[in-house]
């Protein structure tokens, strides 16, 4: 074997690379289905039915950082601390699994507290915060996909933390593949019946998924007893509260931030001018046809990003500043390299995919505009996985809410006088300061 092809073999061997190269491969088959996914319901249900779907998405967004994102990355943290300590003793991997136990209980506790809560209020949600009394029946169901999201969220942590993606990615494609099968399926039962597909079978569909991603999660980690350790329960879940709390209310602030962002859109369009319906497509298009392109790419810095953050943490206890250093230059670099690419593609094929792939003019000039968020975008999510692995989660809840400040800010009061075009000007700034606070921070660290 030649030199070259042993360098890439021992590069394919590290866990980091290995693990982003399949959590990357699984993000883009998931995505290119999700592509076609989206594809599908905007030509069935339509520009105010996929306005309707992505209505409730804040809500869910809010209770997931709640029950899910917070504790994933404590698990994530601790168990590569556990494993990192002792790589090949029996007393890391049951150290590991306690950290696991600790965060699933964690997140199922909060899980059905949320659960219940949208369940009985789910009228008053719908009709006093977002405005519209068809999201009754869609927050009812959304309640069902919360406790398996947040169970295999934990295990995926616990991979994340190994440095193993491999039931990560699978558990990503499995529901994945259910989603888009479970609502085809239930189009071609309603078709039959000389029944629409809408927004109510894409949220049971949603539901399907998360089910399917919670039953790989499981057949894969499964729930034996992890035998003696030092660590007993009581002071895992105090260790992976104490680590989930600031990083829970760092997810939380922000989707309450965006919820808020998203709920003011079709509301400050009125002011503008448009009616209700009018304004529920413009949303539609906007977050469920032309961020979803603009987000497609971003599962090619995501993966590297979760995969990151346990490995940076592993530098910093070593107080390997260089390694540490060297990450955040490239973070920069690739950041900025994959971004422009993908500004100029969007804005060569913006309009193709407007017209031709979605059927809506509309899309493509938002995909247009929209694609300046690329190099900004990538460079910050990497940079952010940095600051968390670094220990520095309150920086970015700080950086986070500034952005979103700036959103809300344009959305607020430049809506109502220049349309929504005010609303992609916001975006494109708070990703801006974003990413030159992110590295302001590092550089000065």
């Amino acid at each position: 074997m030649t030199e070259p092809s042993l360098k890439i073999s021992q590069l394919l061997k590290h866990p980091l690379i290995s693990g982003t190269l399949l959590l990357t491969a699984a993000g883009i088959i998931s995505r290119v289905i999700g592509f076609f996914y989206r594809i599908f319901l905007s030509r069935t249900i339509g520009a105010e039915g996929l306005g309707l779907y992505q209505l409730v998405f804040p809500l869910l967004g809010v209770c997931f950082s709640l029950s899910s994102a917070g504790i994933q990355t404590a698990v994530s943290r601790f168990v590569a601390e556990a494993v990192g300590s002792c790589p090949d003793a029996p007393s890391g991997e049951k150290t590991a699994r306690r950290y696991l136990q600790a965060g699933i209980f964690l997140s199922c506790l909060i899980s059905l507290f949320c659960g219940f809560f949208l369940w009985e209020n789910a009228g008053w949600l719908s009709l006093r915060l977002l405005g519209d009394v068809r999201c009754e029946a869609l927050i009812r169901i959304m309640t069902l996909s919360l406790l398996p999201a947040g169970i295999h969220s934990c295990i995926n942590g616990y991979y994340y933390g190994r440095k193993k993606a491999l039931v990560p990615s699978v558990s990503q494609l499995a529901e994945q593949l259910a989603r888009v099968f479970g609502v085809y399926l239930i189009y071609l039962i309603v078709s039959e019946q000389n029944c629409p597909l809408n927004s109510v079978h894409a949220i049971w569909g949603m539901v399907i998924g998360e089910c399917a991603g919670l039953v790989v999660s499981v057949t894969a980690a499964g729930f034996s007893r992890p035998g003696k350790s030092a660590l007993r329960r009581r002071e895992a879940l105090r260790r992976v509260f104490f680590m989930a709390l600031p990083l829970t209310a760092n997810h939380t602030l922000v989707h309450i931030c965006g919820s808020f962002e998203n709920l003011l859109i079709p509301r400050r369009l009125q002011l503008y001018g448009y009616s209700a319906a009018q304004s529920l497509e413009i949303f539609g298009v906007l977050s469920g046809m032309a961020l979803s392109i603009i987000f497609f790419p971003g599962v090619l810095t995501n993966s590297f990003s979760v995969l990151l953050l346990p490995a940076i943490s592993e530098a910093a206890a070593r107080k390997n500043e260089k390694l540490i250093a060297a990450a955040i230059r490239r973070a920069v670099f690739y950041g900025l390299l994959l971004g422009f690419a993908f500004t100029a593609l969007f804005l060569l094929t913006g309009g193709f995919i407007g017209n031709r792939i979605f059927g809506n003019a509309l899309a493509g000039n938002y995909i247009r505009r929209l694609s300046w968020l690329c190099p900004m975008m990538y460079v910050y999510g990497l940079l952010s996985s940095i600051l968390h692995g670094l220990g520095s989660p309150k920086s970015v809840l700080f950086i986070n809410l500034l952005a979103s400040l700036i959103r809300i800010g344009a959305v607020w009061f430049l809506v109502p006088v220049f349309g929504i075009g005010a609303c992609l000007w916001g975006m494109l700034l708070s990703q801006l300061f974003s990413a030159a606070a992110a590295i302001v921070l590092l550089s000065c660290r």
